[in-house]
């Protein structure tokens, strides 16, 4: 699409928005229906703030409502078809149909509560209808704002709860009657009412919340800014101003698309007008983005889920802390990788004159305080709801010291909207992977998988972070993070757990490989989304970005194996000292990886960088030893051995 070095426009943007994720592809309401729309986003982000401020209602009551304007909503903004969606200002009859019924199954709770409690668990005829729509409601719009992959899986659950007798060998169990699985469901909170849905209703939307008023600010191109005053000079400096903004992003970003598009169509064309190849531009912009969601402080809506799923007094902060040394393994890694690429096709960074001024960036350094005061909040001990809505508050307060900055009542009201339109497709995923949950509790079935996935590694525990690992990765491939993080750590994360492994190790191993999923091949939504704005060969822009991100698919076997790294039971020097072999593994790994270091690599230097990195990566004494022997001796090879540089590839066009 980008193929000529130009920037891309809003409507481009939106159009690989659309192509590559499902949130993106809502109409253009206007007329009444456009204004009931519009109150009805405005009045869904009034009440998640009004119950955030003074109290959350009980949880049947908070999240039944959110669902109904979640649901609502999604049927009138998404269209049934995806070659519908060049039909911007048109709602089909069956469309307003399906959300007066989600207003009816959203209001249900609210208006019947004391006769359903009083029921203690009969169901009337209207309850069993009600919650069997709610089901049925669930399904479809998480097919339409998610995508297909997550609603198979959700319906195979529902499938496999209802014909358990039948199911083979150790898989099969009583099986639940209709009237069980509809209670279930939606009439308690193990189902689509459940802890996905609930953190939905309460964390998550208010930080992407923050995130909409962060993006008014105009943080976004700051970020872009900031980046290249930093690293634009630098060997190669575009691929590292793209590494660094989308770090940064990620903290405005719950989406790796989102990440790759509006970050990307500003640095993949910067890249390739400084001799980058169209599929390594775009890897490198897919593979920082997709990290961005693993960023503290402020993660994919995943690690809001993980406080609720590991429970033991675990905060948001204990998840972000530990979160933090991987991370900048993880961007790190990418950084070397780029930085080894760029020397070996000889490129330059940015010119004098193609930098931005220094002083007129740095004098918006206040846009960055908001992101601090999140962790500052956090690290005081205070709820994640206060430091969400606090946040907001202080994003406001701060854009106020610069006209070019403030936001007024109008751009307020625009961020209310915003922020709730994002909210709409993490409301269907959690609803849907609470119908994953309940069925799973309901059967039993997270113990028999766990104890299957055990047997089939033969009880080790290299293997069987392989198998989760692999599970991770194929439930990724279509699902949004969120729902493949409750999928894989009801499932998989127990198998991992009876391992013996700390349960933040587990669960942070399968959340991690869940959002690698955007950038592995076939199905890498990120990679193709990057490759759309290049105008790069998809498969190969995938395969670029993976191989850019190997420290990805070797760091979570770094923290299970080493849970110092995650700030678990260490002290400071043993940390430092596992930090220092791993980013020394994972420079002579993307030195054999590229082939380049301070010259080329003959074959051999690049099986010792290879063989050497992976030793230091893993934490024992006689490994890091052998590891650094081969750390030191390729170091020493590049100074004895002369190569000939005059052969060096051509640079790239």
């Amino acid at each position: 699409m980008s193929n000529k070095g130009e920037t891309l426009t809003q409507e481009q943007q939106q159009e690989l928005l659309e192509k590559y994720d499902p949130e993106a592809g809502t109409r253009k309401l206007k007329g009444v229906l456009g204004w009931i729309v519009f109150l009805g986003l405005l009045s869904f982000s009034l009440f998640q703030l009004y119950t955030g401020i003074f109290g959350v209602l009980t949880a049947q009551l908070q999240r039944s409502i959110h669902l109904g304007f979640a649901l609502a909503l999604i049927f009138l903004l998404f269209p049934a078809r995806k070659k519908d969606r060049g039909k911007k200002h048109k709602v089909a009859w069956y469309d307003l149909i399906l959300a007066i019924a989600a207003v009816a199954v959203g209001a249900y709770w609210p208006l019947m509560i004391d006769e359903i409690v009083m029921r203690v668990g009969r169901l009337t005829d209207l309850d069993f209808y009600i919650g069997l729509t709610a089901i049925i409601l669930v399904l479809e719009a998480t097919r339409r704002a998610v995508g297909l992959p997550i609603t198979i899986i959700a319906a195979l659950f529902l499938a496999y709860a209802l014909y358990g007798p039948y199911m083979p060998g150790f898989l099969a169990h009583r099986g639940l009657d209709l009237q069980r699985l509809v209670q279930t469901m939606f009439f308690t909170t193990e189902g689509i009412l459940g802890t996905p849905l609930g953190v939905s209703a309460t964390f998550i939307f208010l930080f992407l919340l923050f995130g909409s008023f962060l993006v008014k600010t105009g943080v976004g191109q700051y970020f872009n800014d900031l980046a290249v005053s930093i690293a634009g000079k630098r060997t190669g400096g575009p691929a590292k101003v793209a590494i660094f903004s989308s770090a940064l992003q990620g903290t405005i970003s719950g989406s790796s698309v989102a990440n790759v598009v509006t970050s990307g169509s500003f640095t993949i064309p910067m890249m390739k007008k400084l001799g980058y190849k169209k599929e390594f531009a775009g890897a490198v912009e897919a593979a920082a983005s997709t990290g961005g969601q693993l960023m503290p402080p402020i993660m994919g809506a995943a690690a809001f889920l993980m406080v609720e799923f590991i429970g033991g007094g675990i905060t948001y902060w204990d998840i972000a802390k530990a979160a933090a040394i991987p991370a900048l393994l993880y961007f790190t890694g990418i950084w070397i990788m780029t930085h080894f690429e760029a020397k070996r096709i000889g490129l330059r960074g940015l010119k004098k004159e193609e930098m931005p001024n220094r002083k007129k960036v740095l004098s918006k350094i206040y846009l960055l305080l908001p992101i601090l005061a999140v962790v500052v909040l956090l690290m005081s001990g205070m709820s994640v709801i206060r430091a969400a809505l606090w946040s907001i508050l202080i994003t406001i307060a701060v854009s106020a010291i610069k006209k070019e900055t403030r936001i007024n009542f109008k751009d307020a009201i625009d961020a209310l909207v915003d922020g709730a339109r994002t909210a709409l497709g993490v409301a269907a995923a959690t609803a849907a992977a609470g119908i994953i949950v309940g069925v799973v509790t309901k059967t039993g079935l997270g113990l028999k998988l766990a104890n299957g996935l055990l047997d089939l590694a033969g009880g080790a525990l290299i293997p069987t972070l392989m198998l989760t690992m692999l599970a991770a990765i194929v439930l990724g491939m279509g699902s949004p993070t969120t729902a493949n993080y409750v999928i894989t750590s009801t499932i998989a994360a127990p198998a991992i757990i009876l391992l013996g492994v700390p349960d933040l190790s587990a669960h942070l191993f399968v959340f991690y490989f869940g959002i690698i999923a955007d950038i592995t091949p076939p199905v890498a939504l990120a990679a193709f989304a990057a490759a759309g704005v290049s105008g790069g060969e998809p498969i190969k822009t995938g395969v670029n970005s993976a191989k850019l991100a190997i420290a990805a698919f070797i760091i979570p076997y770094m923290f299970v194996l080493s849970p110092e790294l995650l700030m678990i039971d260490t002290t400071w020097y043993y940390l430092v000292w596992v930090v220092f072999t791993a980013l020394a593994g994972m420079m002579a790994i993307g030195s054999g990886v590229i082939g380049y270091w301070f010259r080329r690599l003959w074959w051999f230097e690049r099986i010792i960088g290879i063989v050497g990195g992976l030793c230091l990566i893993y934490p024992e004494t006689l490994t890091d030893i052998i590891g650094l022997v081969s750390f030191a001796a390729l170091i020493i090879l590049q100074f004895v051995i002369k190569r000939d540089d005059s052969l060096k590839p051509q640079t790239a066009g």
